[in-house]
């Protein structure tokens, strides 16, 4: 790996109390329940946590893996919204008050835009058996998608069994790892992802409200998911949007619905009160322009491969410090997307963010003629 090589990732922290340069912050709220964390959704820090790896039963967290997956085949053109999806005798709910259910009829079926409703709405658990069965033949196969997909996602304290979140042994996430999911939705299925805000949904005549409690009472909350069981608790992931800045919130095992709308609510007022994003530098643009030796260009562009946000104490966007750190020098041939060196974000002199710059084009190599020139002019530029 070169030694420009640098994770676009900002390493997660827990800040209870948190010092940011000459800043304090208050400590985050005190919260009953077996994990939680708080993150920002544009620089993916994490602002506050408890727990945030514990591997817990998540309940009907789980359907938020169901969903992303039925969104990401909807988007990529694979099915489409009106493909029939079969309610088979198997993902049938029988019309008992002991699980969460759609209530299609048994040997019909429902479009695949209705059961995405089903499951984020009502948490359906025959809809998610359905769509589980329709993209992957069983259940059992489809938790083997799940799984594929939570390591694509770098979700490292998660096994999925089932596509509803049914207590069943070998079956956790973390808290962390529904956070993680979550900006998943919210970035990749953002065309779905108003569902995920739609207060009541009716199917078969039968009208069910949201489950999360959020959505009626606080108008920037705009998602996710609630979930309970027994073993799990109550459980809830939720996202508000407030101007610029964007959480995610996840709390797992509060002891009632009440505790687990209030918990989060805490989080949110708190990481609102005292944070703000700062984007630092969009991806794609030109941040200099360096000299190229031996190219048949005599400079390249270079910049950042992904955009770089970083969370900060409010009053403190101001005061940041950027640095371009670029190699030595730069020789033909040069692929575009190749680490040339890095930028880094300082405050108080304290480095808070840093990430890879790219060439943002390719310079190919140039002929031997103007090798020896440039050989040549290299050679009395390094004696001065």
């Amino acid at each position: 790996m070169s030694r420009f090589a640098i994770a676009v990732a900002i390493s997660a922290t827990l800040f209870t109390p948190m010092s940011f340069a000459t800043t304090v912050i208050p400590t985050p709220p005190t919260l009953e329940n077996k994990a939680f964390v708080l993150m920002d959704y544009d620089s993916g820090q994490v602002l506050a946590e408890s727990n945030p790896h514990a591997h817990l039963d998540p309940a009907s967290l789980t359907k938020m893996m169901t969903s992303f997956l039925l969104e990401q085949r909807l988007l990529k053109g694979q099915i489409k919204e009106d493909d029939p999806i079969f309610m088979s005798e198997k993902a049938w709910c029988r019309g008992t008050s002991a699980e969460s259910c759609m209530y299609v009829p048994v040997n019909t079926s429902a479009t695949a835009l209705d059961m995405l409703r089903g499951i984020v709405i009502q948490s359906g658990n025959d809809a998610s058996e359905a769509v589980a069965e329709h993209l992957a033949g069983t259940e059992e196969a489809f938790a083997e998608l799940m799984n594929g997909e939570a390591k694509r996602l770098g979700m490292k304290d998660t096994q999925f069994k089932n596509a509803t979140g049914l207590t069943q042994e070998g079956h956790y996430t973390s808290a962390y790892d529904m956070a993680v999911l979550a900006h998943a939705i919210i970035k990749d299925s953002s065309k779905y992802y108003p569902i995920y805000s739609e207060k009541e949904f009716t199917y078969n005549n039968i009208k069910q409200g949201n489950r999360n409690a959020l959505l009626f009472t606080d108008p920037t909350v705009d998602g996710l998911k609630t979930g309970h069981t027994d073993a799990a608790g109550y459980c809830l992931t939720a996202s508000s949007k407030r101007g610029s800045m964007r959480l995610i919130s996840v709390v797992m095992g509060t002891n009632s619905m009440q505790a687990r709308a209030d918990q989060t609510r805490a989080l949110f007022s708190w990481g609102f009160a005292n944070f703000e994003t700062a984007q630092i530098r969009p991806k794609g643009q030109e941040l200099a322009k360096p000299i190229v030796w031996f190219g048949k260009a005599q400079n390249v562009a270079v910049g950042l491969a992904n955009d770089l946000n970083v969370t900060l104490a409010k009053g403190q966007k101001d005061k940041l410090q950027i640095s371009l750190q670029l190699a030595p020098s730069l020789n033909a041939p040069l692929t575009q997307g190749q680490e040339v060196g890095k930028l880094v974000a300082t405050l108080d002199g304290k480095t808070v963010a840093e990430q890879a710059l790219v060439t943002l084009q390719p310079v190919e190599e140039a002929n031997f003629f103007v090798k020896i020139w440039h050989g040549i002019k290299r050679f009395f530029a390094n004696l001065f």
